[in-house]
């Protein structure tokens, strides 16, 4: 049976300003290439894009204001390679699940989507409850391990395989998990 995928991509719409943020921010410079041929390949293939951010206590789904309250020297060069295309979906999150507090569950359900690729920032964190939620929620749950970043390597890994078995999350790399989406086609 052919699965319907979704693909999230979480807080990279990020001011990386807080403790760490910086360490963050030179982890989450390594990811982006990976997010970006899974967000290509998705968008080419009718693979809905759902971008689920950090509100940055404006409380407003308006991306662009988003980009301009959270762009900084830190941020930019991520900011301008990961926002959204207009076509892509935006939703805001009061905490760290990208389920809690949003439509998430109800766009999903509305695409009839089987499985979501978790991909963003932090691992440990916003990456790990999101995915923890879909799981709950029983979707199939992939999350490339060179499309998620924490503030540290060893974090990351450590969240990666709490979500590998635990959450029976499939990590293989973006570039195996595009080779997968395409044999579904």
């Amino acid at each position: 049976m052919t699965k319907k995928f979704a693909l999230l991509i979480i807080d990279m719409i990020n001011d990386f300003n807080f403790p760490n943020g910086e360490k963050l921010a030179a982890q989450t410079k390594k990811i982006v290439p990976s997010i970006l041929a899974l967000k290509t390949y998705c968008r080419s293939n009718d693979i809905p894009v759902i971008y689920v951010n950090d509100h940055y206590n404006l409380w407003k789904a308006d991306i662009e204001l988003l980009i301009d309250h959270v762009q900084n020297d830190i941020s930019a060069p991520i900011i301008q390679q990961m926002k959204p295309e207009r076509d892509d979906y935006f939703l805001i999150k009061p905490k760290h699940s990208g389920f809690y507090g949003t439509a998430l569950n109800t766009l999903l359900h509305e695409f009839n989507t089987d499985a979501v690729i978790v991909t963003g920032v932090a691992g440990n964190i916003c990456v790990f409850f999101t995915a923890n939620d879909a799981y709950m929620r029983e979707f199939d749950v992939y999350v490339p391990s060179d499309g998620t970043a924490s503030e540290s390597p060893n974090f990351n890994e450590y969240a990666l395989n709490m979500m590998e078995t635990v959450l029976k999350a499939d990590v293989r790399p973006a570039s195996q998990l595009i080779s997968l989406l395409k044999e579904q086609e």
